[in-house]
């Protein structure tokens, strides 16, 4: 098992199971009955669900991106609560995706390791009445544009 004795090292590792399409790796970053609300479907499941994130990096043609970018952490003893924007980059059937999300996780540290234990993610959607995701979105300014 990954040893999460950070936040940053939970969060490095993250972004690296993603990167790898390493189910395992993820899930062992969740507590075993964590809440997640992510973009699929349903509106919430328990548990982290390995078979259905196996199948979801699949789809991709090779490593998944999942850059955190300005995180604000707020922690106690034993729980923490990071919000960050995500930028998801990666490409499927030959074409490049490039999106940004929001995600907020819930941490708990219990016998000195960091786990998830909540995670939502979101995409604003057009306030217009059509209900489109505004999947088009960048952060505004230089901050962002680490390259």
């Amino acid at each position: 098992m990954m040893n999460t004795n950070t936040i940053e090292v939970l969060l490095d590792a993250y972004q690296k199971a993603h990167a790898d399409r390493d189910e395992v790796a993820l899930g062992e970053l969740y507590e075993e009955d964590a809440v997640i609300c992510d973009l699929a479907p349903p509106l919430v499941r328990n548990g982290f669900g390995q078979s259905a994130i196996k199948e979801w990096f699949e789809t991709w043609d090779g490593p998944v991106r999942m850059e955190l970018r300005d995180e604000k952490t707020h922690r106690t003893h034993d729980l923490a609560v990071v919000a960050t924007l995500v930028r998801v980059t990666g490409s499927k059937k030959g074409e490049e995706h490039d999106l940004w999300t929001r995600a907020t996780f819930v941490l708990r540290n219990s016998e000195n390791k960091w786990l998830i234990a909540h995670e939502h993610s979101s995409v604003p959607f057009h306030m217009d009445g059509s209900l489109r995701a505004a999947i088009d979105l960048a952060p505004p300014g230089d901050f962002y544009d680490r390259t």
